[in-house]
């Protein structure tokens, strides 16, 4: 009696010979689904190389990656809202707030230290208010953060009836903003550090599996026992604490609060969380991927500055590459469903 052997896996192949051209062609476009942004981006990178040579230079890197950090601060905090299948529209109005807060409460002489402390913590109970609203009185996340759009950036310009603040803060705060470590800008620092930080907290706590329950399924998630409620609430106040974050950096740029900074910011963090791949619907993302896309959009548009192409032109192509993008992520979707 013969013993029955195991059925072949088609993606392996014994030692010494090679696998069938059709397990190849399924890794090489598993392998593309996962990186496709990443590449898309090193090829700009190389195009944009090639069309202006200027873009290589050190000082030409530098200034990129600090124009990108504070857009792509909020973004992780929006990844994590996306997540569980909500939205932020306060995140400018919050940093705006934010950055308002930090250099009126050193213009009164508060350690700055103390100062970032409470804007930080400002922007968190923007943003738990607005995430419980939505959790516990189920209220449409759309709806409450539009209110907090308005709300907010109305209490900043109440601050100083909509005039700058500010103007006289330590070296040692706008080192934050504006100082470099060597070649490197101190804020791009800061990015690289909460883009880590929120990886590690999504794929390896408790809590970052609990993220992606919810936004797969709240009922599900509900049903499982977990706290469906608190981490809703939790992730929003993240997504305010981080939008402060951003606004304080402004602020240590430039030395002075801005009440009309960041008008649209919501706009560019939701575009790079849907072009870095996050399921708007919750439940599907990462935050390296936020990351990349960030970067990716600073690339295109500091391209287009080199090559001397209007602002109009910039939104146009913008606005091509997130449609080109929503299609590419829904053919790979639906390609790894039927998988």
């Amino acid at each position: 009696m013969t013993t029955p052997t195991a059925a072949a896996d088609p993606t392996t192949a014994p030692s010494g010979t090679r696998p069938p051209s059709g397990a190849r062609g399924k890794r090489g476009s598993d392998l593309f689904a996962r990186f496709n942004l990443l590449i898309v981006f090193l090829a700009l990178c190389v195009v944009a190389t090639l069309l202006a040579p200027e873009f290589l230079t050190t000082r030409n890197m530098a200034n990129l990656l600090q124009q990108s950090s504070l857009t792509g601060i909020v973004a992780i905090g929006m990844t994590l809202v996306i997540l569980t299948s909500g939205i932020d529209l306060s995140v400018g109005s919050t940093a705006a707030f934010g950055g308002m807060t930090v250099a009126l409460l050193i213009d009164n002489d508060m350690n700055f230290v103390l100062a970032i402390a409470i804007s930080l913590a400002t922007g968190a109970v923007f943003g738990a208010i607005m995430g419980g609203l939505s959790a516990y009185l189920t209220l449409p996340a759309f709806m409450t953060t539009l209110a907090g759009l308005t709300a907010i950036r109305g209490l900043t310009y109440l601050l100083t009836d909509g005039e700058p603040a500010g103007g006289d803060v330590p070296e040692a705060f706008q080192l934050l903003g504006g100082g470099f470590l060597g070649y490197v800008p101190v804020v791009g620092i800061v990015f690289v550090a909460v883009t880590v930080i929120a990886a590690l907290v999504l794929r390896g706590t408790t809590f970052g599996e609990y993220v992606y329950a919810v936004g797969s399924n709240k009922e599900a998630a509900r049903l499982s026992g977990l706290p469906v409620r608190a981490v809703i609430t939790a992730v929003f106040a993240i997504s305010g604490a981080l939008s402060a974050l951003a606004g304080v950096l402004l602020t240590s740029r430039l030395t002075i609060g801005q009440p009309t900074a960041f008008n649209g910011l919501e706009l560019d963090a939701i575009a790079a969380v849907v072009l870095g791949g996050t399921n708007l619907f919750g439940g599907r993302g990462s935050v390296f991927g936020t990351f990349v896309a960030v970067l990716l959009l600073s690339v295109l548009r500091n391209l287009c500055n080199l090559l001397g192409l209007g602002s109009f032109f910039q939104m146009v192509v913008t606005g091509v590459i997130l449609v080109v993008a929503l299609i590419l992520n829904m053919v790979i979707e639906k390609r790894g469903a039927r998988a």
